[in-house]
């Protein structure tokens, strides 16, 4: 009974190792970088978005408990009219001047 209780510890140590190996041979390899290489972006790209969503939260939040207007928004005063904003004045194009050193 002795001898069988260790030889299936052996073999399961073994199976373990040779799973062990299979797994860092495969991460090794071109495709397995790759892939290693595809979920850090994605992941980056989520915690990306996810704070980008939690300080537009955060923002909306302030802002209604500061009354402040949002971005773009003028303020207005009780019982005036409402203002608009024109838009800025594009630049004139820049011409360029040829044949000069």
């Amino acid at each position: 009974m002795n001898r069988v209780l260790w030889f299936a510890a052996g073999a399961g140590a073994g199976i373990y190792a040779l799973t062990k190996v299979r797994r860092a041979v495969e991460i090794l390899t071109p495709d397995g970088l790759a892939d290693r290489l595809a979920g850090l972006s994605l992941g980056a790209h989520l915690f990306t978005e996810e704070v980008k969503a939690g300080m537009a939260e955060k923002e909306k939040d302030l802002r209604d408990r500061l009354a402040l207007p949002l971005h773009g928004a003028t303020p207005q005063l009780p019982g005036s009219a409402p203002r608009t904003v024109p838009p800025p004045d594009d630049p004139e194009p820049r011409t360029t001047r040829e044949g000069t050193d």
